[in-house]
């Protein structure tokens, strides 16, 4: 089978993918692959499938370092490396930054140049994932070997065509990827203004100097067993805001590609909402609460599974399901209540109200139930003057990307096929 003949491109060469680079599979021998003397005092970067997956195109951190005695049984692959997963996430695809170690289930590939490129490849597997990995889908464990691999066959243009094609897809690539980094950016950013105005209660005082390090008066709270700033108060989360629950849609309704998307746990991400796998709807049910019908910007939380996972809406066709919350209430406090429950110690005092044993499940009562230190007013409005356009520069940028992202994969298949030609 070619995957991509059409009547368009009958004058490119049919290859095997083996004609186009050399591919070999990632190495990790030691057993169990969780040893800790693999790890300790690690200094060697090691990426699994989920990093492949997680990333556009090109791989630009890890989570996990082996150590010389890791290294030793794995291998260090080359900055430019093309990083296709065969075991869990099937065919995924993305290119390394830097050098790096991945498993077995990980396969390199690196181009021969006067055939193909790492890019290139790339894009050849964006065009058949689907089509591997409903071939591959019930068996015990999903996987494809190395010899199926590189077997495949493709129809591949004359050079200046392919390179063509590559820059194209290619450049919508780059601008998302640097709106990624923005938004990486901008959310560091106002993580740390939050830290320092609200944690370290550094905000500037009337002078503009950091308030607690240059003397600003601090009272004890009895209730927090802590100090905090003179004439703030002790308050409930649940006095300005709470969590609006999603509409429990009938899954008779759902359709291949309609109008709406429907939000569930599995789009609510740290930080981000994956919409790559949604159901859709046609029609919105009569019965849907107004606020199930989700605005540009708007912040939802995991009820279900991992609780207390929050991001921000970024596309403005989607619908809330049950079992992911939304933040309703007060405007002004929004991003303040969003940095607040995402800090580390409040995911876990989420985590530790949540009941289920198989499975958490976090009440949107419960988690506003409890106590912060609410600033002074015109504090919280110094600080969304300058993290309100920092939210709407981080929302802008994620819908650019889902428009640039929709736009490269209509053309794809349509470059790939030779339907469409560029210059």
């Amino acid at each position: 089978m070619i995957f991509n003949l059409s009547k368009y491109n009958g004058d490119w060469k049919t290859k095997e993918l083996r004609e186009l680079g050399c591919f070999n599979r990632g190495k990790s021998k030691h057993r169990p692959r969780n040893d800790k003397r693999l790890f300790s005092s690690g200094g060697y970067p090691l990426i699994q499938t989920g990093d492949v997956k997680e990333a556009n195109i090109f791989i630009s951190k890890h989570s996990n370092e082996y150590n010389d005695f890791g290294l030793a049984q794995s291998k260090l692959w080359p900055e430019g490396t093309l990083c296709i997963t065969i075991a869990a996430n099937i065919a995924e695809t993305a290119i390394l930054s830097y050098e790096m170690c991945f498993p077995d289930s990980v396969v390199g590939f690196n181009a021969y140049e006067e055939e193909c490129s790492e890019v290139f490849m790339h894009y050849i597997f964006t065009y058949i994932r689907k089509a591997i990995q409903s071939r591959i889908q019930g068996s015990i464990q999903d996987n494809i070997n190395l010899e199926y691999l590189t077997g495949l066959s493709f129809k591949i243009p004359e050079r200046d065509k392919l390179r063509s094609i590559e820059k194209t897809l290619l450049d919508l690539d780059s601008k998302i990827e640097l709106n990624n980094k923005i938004n990486a950016e901008l959310e560091a950013m106002a993580k740390l203004i939050y830290d320092y105005w609200f944690v370290q209660f550094d905000f500037p005082d009337e002078s503009g100097k950091p308030y607690k390090s240059s003397g600003g008066q601090m009272v004890y709270n009895e209730e927090l067993k802590r100090e905090i700033p003179e004439g703030w108060e002790v308050r409930k989360v649940n006095e300005f805001m709470n969590f609006g629950s999603g509409f429990p849609f009938k899954s008779s309704s759902y359709v291949d590609k309609g109008k709406f998307k429907v939000i569930t746990i599995k789009n609510v991400q740290d930080g981000f909402m994956d919409i790559e796998k949604t159901d859709y709807l046609d029609v919105i049910p009569k019965k849907l609460p107004e606020y199930c019908k989700l605005k540009l910007g708007d912040i939802l939380i995991s009820l279900t599974g991992n609780v207390g996972r929050m991001c921000r809406v970024f596309d403005d066709r989607c619908l809330l399901n049950q079992r992911v919350g939304k933040m309703i209430g007060k405007e002004e406090y929004f991003d303040f209540f969003y940095l607040l429950l995402n800090r580390p110690e409040e995911r876990l005092n989420i985590e530790n109200i949540a009941s289920g044993s198989s499975q958490k499940n976090l009440s949107p009562v419960k988690a506003v139930n409890r106590s912060f230190v609410n600033p002074d007013y015109s504090i919280l409005n110094e600080f969304n003057k300058i993290i309100t356009p920092v939210t709407e520069k981080l929302v802008k940028n994620s819908n650019e990307n889902k428009k640039l992202g929709e736009l490269r994969d209509w053309l794809l298949p349509m470059l790939m096929n030779g339907q469409v030609t560029v210059n």
